[in-house]
C-alpha cells in the first residue's frame, strides 16, 4: 500500500458503539467485523462509562476546558518540564508546532555506535532544555524515510535526532542499541547537549527500526517514552518493558500485521504499565513514512504527557480517542498513572 499524506480525522458516517469504561480497551471502526480473539469483550452500563470518564477527566486535571483556561505560568509552576502554549486540537494536528527549528548533521565519522543522522532542535534556550527523541529507519531504509518526524516533533519542543543504521538490514536488537548510542551522543558529544535534558528520553521508529525501540525500552528502563510504528520484531512478548509505550499498527499491513507484531506486542506489556494500541484504519506497512497527521497528534501527545510530564495532553489521550476515518481502534489505560 502506497504511504498516506497528511489525512485529516473526519466523523464516520455510521453511529459508534457505546463506549466502553476508560479502562476498557475500547473502540473500532464500525465498517468492519474483522474477528479479533485478542479483544476481550466487556460490558459496562452507560452511566458507568459516563462517571468513570467524569473521574478520569477530573485526574487529569488539566484536561478539556480547564486546560484551556489555567494560564500557562500556573502549569509551568506545578511541573518544570512543560514547553510551550497550552495545546489545541489544532496546534498538534499542524505540520508545525510553537518553536522555530534548526537541523545540523552527525555524519557517520562523527557517530558511535550508530550510523549517524540529522538533529532538529528548537532554536530558544529561553525555557531551559527540552526532552530528547532518537528515531530509527526500517529494514533497508535509510533515515529519510523518517525524515518528516524530526522537525515536526521539534518545533512542538523536543531534540530529535533521526538516524541512519550501520547496515540497512541490521536487525531489531542492534537497531534498539543504535537507538540508545544515539541518545548518548545527544546528551554527551553533540554541540547541543547544552540543550537536551539527559533524564527526559525516548525513542520512536519504523517497522525494524520499531521493533528497535521495543528493544531499546527493555535495555534503558529510564527511558521516559517509546513509540513503535508498525513494528517488526520476532519477539513477540515484552512484559520487561517498564517505559510508557505507544503501539501503531496500520490495519493493512501485509509485512508486519497487527495480528502478530503490533497486538501482542501491546498485549505482552504489564497491564500496570501506561501503554496504548492505536491502529490507523485504510492504511499501510510504509504509512509511517510520509507525514500523518494521526501519527503526529498521537505521537505528540503521548512524548509530552510522558517525556515532559505534562499532564495537558493528557485530554488528547483520555477518555480513549474514539473511531474515526484514520482511527480502526485504539486501546489503553485512563486515566494514566506515570
Amino acid at each position: 500500500m502506497r504511504p498516506h499524506a497528511d489525512r485529516e480525522d473526519r466523523p464516520t458516517r455510521t453511529a459508534h458503539p457505546t463506549r466502553t469504561a476508560p479502562t476498557a480497551d475500547a473502540v473500532r471502526h464500525n465498517g468492519r467485523s474483522r474477528p479479533r480473539p485478542w479483544r476481550r469483550a466487556r460490558t459496562v452500563t452507560a452511566a458507568a462509562a459516563a462517571v468513570l470518564s467524569v473521574c478520569g477527566l477530573l485526574t487529569a486535571g488539566t484536561s478539556g476546558a480547564g486546560a484551556a483556561t489555567r494560564p500557562a505560568a500556573a502549569h509551568a509552576a506545578d511541573n518544570p518540564y512543560e514547553r510551550g502554549p497550552d495545546p489545541t486540537e489544532a496546534s498538534i494536528e499542524a505540520p508545525r508546532g510553537p518553536y522555530a527549528v534548526a537541523e545540523k548533521s552527525v555524519s557517520a565519522l562523527e557517530a558511535t555506535g550508530f550510523g549517524g543522522g540529522t538533529i532538529h532542535y528548537p532554536t530558544s534556550t529561553a525555557e531551559g532544555t527540552f526532552g530528547a527523541v532518537a528515531i530509527a529507519p526500517g529494514y533497508t531504509a535509510l533515515q529519510s524515510s523518517v525524515a518528516w518526524l524530526g522537525p515536526r516533533l521539534a518545533s512542538q519542543g523536543f531534540v530529535v535526532i533521526t538516524i541512519d543504521t550501520h547496515t540497512t538490514v541490521d536487525q531489531p536488537a542492534s537497531r534498539g542499541d543504535q537507538l540508545l548510542a544515539a541518545l548518548d551522543h545527544l546528551t554527551r558529544r553533540d554541540s547541543v547537549r547544552s540543550r537536551v535534558d539527559s533524564g527526559r528520553l525516548g525513542v520512536m521508529g519504523h517497522s525494524m527500526g520499531g521493533g528497535g525501540s521495543l528493544e531499546a525500552a527493555k535495555d534503558r528502563p529510564s527511558l521516559q517514552a517509546a513509540i513503535p510504528l508498525t513494528g517488526w520484531n520476532l519477539d513477540k512478548t515484552w512484559s520487561e518493558v517498564r517505559v510508557p509505550t505507544m503501539l501503531i499498527g496500520a490495519d493493512g499491513d501485509t509485512i508486519a500485521p497487527v495480528a502478530t507484531h503490533s497486538q501482542p506486542f501491546y498485549e505482552s506489556l504489564p497491564s500496570t504499565l501506561d501503554r496504548a494500541y492505536l491502529e490507523l484504519n485504510d492504511a499501510g506497512h510504509f504509512t509511517p513514512n510520509a507525514p500523518d497527521t494521526t501519527i503526529a497528534k498521537y505521537s505528540v501527545s503521548w512524548l509530552k504527557r510522558f517525556i515532559d510530564n505534562d499532564t495537558r495532553y493528557e485530554q488528547f489521550l483520555c477518555p480513549l480517542p474514539r473511531p474515526s476515518r484514520t482511527i480502526d481502534e485504539y486501546r489503553g489505560n485512563c486515566p494514566h498513572t506515570s
